[in-house]
């Protein structure tokens, strides 16, 4: 795992097994849906960027497109300020910490696709994404640390694939319930505590806020798609 630069920047972190093809027959071993893929692209090549760039330079992008609560406390400083809470979606603070996102992207943004559709996969992204951001604004409205991360926009696919199966297994709400509780405990837990191998501070109020999006965006489609 290669050391995050700069060191100074708050993320939630991921982990778990790779999603992948059956890699026979000739098919590809990640088989994954066009916005799920598009995606996961446009971000690893902003990564990739990002590597590019000069610590300084770098520094410089994080803090200006990172997500940084204290900015949305008063008149605002920069133009550039209001597409932050989306921005910084895009951005990593280390290699490892893209790599836990992608890898959970592909696993929950593919399900979420296949059975919504595109666009109501990067409606769920974006919008448990904001989601995240702000709620981390409430948390912590003066801070100046930036946020950085797809956290909390797959925290909402999350969200949404838990409800997806429990549609899917007969509706048992308190299953539901019961994931839904463990999923927060364990966010608040990792940003009180911090995770195994990673050095920055977990923003768990991004997860919390973003999975809670989810859920109630999955609600609404559900709704619409049934009608």
């Amino acid at each position: 795992m290669s050391q995050p630069r700069p060191s100074r920047f708050q993320r939630p972190g991921f982990g778990g097994p790779r999603r992948s093809g059956s890699g026979g027959g000739g098919q590809p071993m990640l088989n994954l849906p066009p916005v799920v893929t598009a995606i996961l692209v446009v971000t690893v090549a902003v990564y990739i960027i990002q590597m590019l760039l000069p610590v300084n330079l770098e520094q410089e992008v994080l803090f200006r497109f990172g997500f940084i609560p204290a900015r949305f406390g008063g008149p605002l400083d920069d133009v550039l300020t209001l597409v932050t809470p989306v921005t910084y979606m895009f951005l990593h603070g280390g290699l490892f910490h893209l790599i836990i996102n992608m890898v959970f992207l592909a696993a929950f943004g593919s399900g979420v696709e296949r059975v919504m559709g595109g666009g109501n996969l990067l409606l769920f992204y974006i919008v448990s994404g904001v989601a995240g951001a702000f709620a981390q604004y409430i948390l912590d409205p003066t801070s100046y640390v930036p946020m950085v991360g797809a956290s909390g926009a797959i925290s909402g696919l999350f969200g949404a694939i838990i409800l997806m199966m429990n549609r899917v297994g007969g509706g048992n709400r308190q299953q539901v319930l019961i994931l839904v509780v463990v999923w927060i405990g364990i966010s608040v837990v990792f940003g009180m505590t911090g995770m195994p191998g990673v050095a920055e501070q977990v923003a768990w109020a991004a997860h919390v806020g973003g999975f809670l999006a989810g859920l109630a965006l999955f609600a609404i489609l559900f709704r619409r798609r049934r009608s």
